[in-house]
């Protein structure tokens, strides 16, 4: 914001700009930390990271990274990144937009060379890393792209947790009744529909809190799957929450591509599903008359409803489009981690959809990549629990949580929603 002050000479107004402070003061805890834990307690010798699996057609040698050199450059780099920011604000100027990219991968790299070479192992596959993070990350990309299409119309969709919970109980069930993991998806869909409409229905057309009503139902679903767990799929499980698990679809040729193969051509079709719809819903959105209507009612709803388009429908389709595609997401925790459903197994990853979802402005495919980050930290706590770190269990276990909570708080205030986000509309 900026407030407009008359020069001395009460010629034309200047502009008395507001600098905000938060994000190099971000950047200069972690590089206080990077300096404390990366360079002055770096553990000597190495870290080796492997880069190719062993069906690679192509083997590629693991890469071995001296850990005092590499983690005195990257913790100097981001100390040099957090005192450039520091000069930016001051100045009066912004960041680049490629500078937090570059700030998190060298504070990445430098994290992983002083923990791995920390541990009791100092060796780690890289690829299976990142193909892990992938997979991890599978519903809360899905749970993501359910937050923008509902948000872009002007709807929050705090339900992403239920929708995905719900999600997950219908696949169960119907996977282990019908014996076919196909009918589990599309039960994982209408459940996630249903989820939507309650949440459309009174958000649209009662006017009620949106926030209000995305926690009810969370609750409500989290509640009813409880009981239903507790009292019929517990007692006979081998019919009600035995679904089979979805196979994974090698493509040949592609799946041997060094380091890329694993991760992209070993998929469930709810992986390969993922990619399309990521896809979809961008070009949908901005390249559509579709999605030109659609954010036109996110934006100025009585502009667009003079131009024709029904605003509160076309609010109610998407938010009941975002609850499928939720709804489908969720059908991954029952028909590929785990075959079977227990109480509350989407562990709030909703609430960290939703964080990605902000983190990615509202588009898609940033949404994308943010979901892979919170993935890979989720990943990476179970791998170095694995390896025999120095770092607290406890730490690790709030890995997730805390990558989600400085993204957000980086770069949410520098984050615009849709205008009319939130607010419900009243024709005439």
């Amino acid at each position: 914001m900026s407030a407009p002050v008359l020069s001395p000479q009460g010629q034309a107004p200047q502009l008395d700009t507001v600098r905000s402070w938060k994000t190099p003061i971000i950047y200069a805890i972690f590089a206080v930390v990077a300096l404390a834990g990366f360079a002055f307690n770096a553990p000597g010798g190495t870290a080796t990271f492997g880069i190719s699996a062993g069906r690679d057609v192509i083997q590629l040698a693991p890469v071995v990274v001296p850990t005092v050199p590499v983690g005195w450059a990257s913790a100097l780099i981001v100390t040099a990144i957090a005192v450039f920011s520091f000069l930016q604000i001051k100045g009066g100027r912004k960041d680049p937009r490629w500078l937090p990219i570059i700030y998190a991968v060298v504070f990445v790299i430098g994290f992983l060379v002083w923990v791995v070479g920390s541990a009791e192992r100092t060796d780690v596959s890289l690829v299976g890393l990142l193909a892990g993070s992938v997979t991890l990350a599978v519903p809360l990309i899905f749970g993501s792209l359910s937050g923008v299409l509902s948000e872009r119309v002007g709807v929050i969709n705090i339900a992403i947790e239920g929708q995905l919970l719900a999600g997950a109980f219908a696949a169960a069930v119907a996977a282990s009744i019908s014996g076919n993991v196909y009918a589990g998806m599309l039960a994982a869909t209408v459940a996630g529909v249903l989820v939507s409409v309650v949440l459309a229905v009174f958000s649209i057309k009662y006017l009620v809190n949106q926030i209000i009503v995305g926690v009810v139902l969370n609750v409500l679903v989290s509640g009813l799957t409880g009981f239903l767990f507790s009292t019929v799929l517990s007692r006979d499980s081998q019919t009600w929450n035995s679904p089979p698990s979805l196979p994974v679809i090698q493509i040949p040729v592609l799946e041997h591509i060094p380091i890329l193969g694993g991760i992209l051509f070993r998929q469930t079709i709810v992986g390969y599903l993922m990619y399309a719809a990521v896809i979809i819903v961008y070009i949908g959105l901005f390249h559509t008359k579709w999605g030109l209507r659609v954010r036109s009612v996110g934006e100025h709803p009585k502009a667009a409803d003079t131009l024709g388009i029904k605003v509160n429908f076309t609010r109610a389709r998407n938010v009941m489009l975002g609850g499928a595609v939720a709804g489908l997401g969720g059908s991954f925790y029952t028909l590929v981690s785990v075959s079977q459903f227990t109480t509350d197994m989407t562990a709030g990853q909703g609430y960290i959809a939703l964080a990605a979802m902000i983190f990615g402005r509202w588009n898609p495919v940033w949404a994308f990549f943010a979901a892979l980050l919170f993935g890979f930290a989720t990943n990476l706590r179970f791998v170095l629990s694995i390896l025999g770190t120095p770092v607290p269990g406890e730490f690790l276990a709030m890995l997730p949580y805390v990558v989600t909570i400085v993204a957000v708080a980086g770069l949410v205030g520098r984050s615009r929603p849709p205008a009319a986000n939130g607010t419900p509309y009243i024709k005439g």
